[in-house]
């Protein structure tokens, strides 16, 4: 695993919010609510912010105060924008990539360890939407009983 930033946020209560590249306009003005309602109050969002909807997430929640975490579907990155960079310095983010720096491209594998990766992590899931079979729905499919998808609170905007 690769890191950028505050590694001492892996150790906080953390929410993971998911959400399909394709939802209904409802589910996407909750979800813009739900980020709202998290923006400073201390919960630290785990998320890969890679759908248009969790990108929009991430561009209120980076706003906040509260602790977040990235994880990428590909390796780290070499340049990062300002937000990122100020969020690093104010010891607010942390970045993490379970690829090295030659995995360039996300790919549907990469994609899905990364997934995968932020169910383990998370002690708790916000699914705001997933496509029928698609990627979020066959990760909720495929967790065996027992394991991380017992801390899955189950719930949808």
């Amino acid at each position: 695993m690769e890191y950028f930033g505050n590694k001492g946020i892996v150790n906080l209560h953390k929410t993971a919010f998911f959400c399909s590249r394709k939802c209904p306009a409802d589910i996407i003005l909750k979800s813009l609510d739900w980020a709202k309602s998290k923006k400073d109050n201390g919960e630290c969002v785990i998320s890969c912010f890679h759908s248009r909807i969790e990108k929009d997430v991430f561009d209120i929640l980076i706003k906040g105060t509260q602790p977040l975490i990235l994880v990428l579907a590909r390796g780290m990155k070499k340049r990062w924008p300002k937000e990122i960079k100020k969020a690093v310095e104010q010891e607010r983010l942390l970045v993490i990539s379970p690829f090295d720096d030659t995995v360039t491209r996300i790919t549907q594998k990469t994609a899905n360890k990364r997934n995968e990766i932020m169910v383990d992590i998370a002690d708790e899931v916000f699914l705001a939407y997933a496509t029928k079979d698609g990627n979020l729905d066959e990760l909720l499919k495929g967790m065996p009983l027992g394991t991380s998808l017992t801390n899955w609170t189950k719930r949808r905007v």
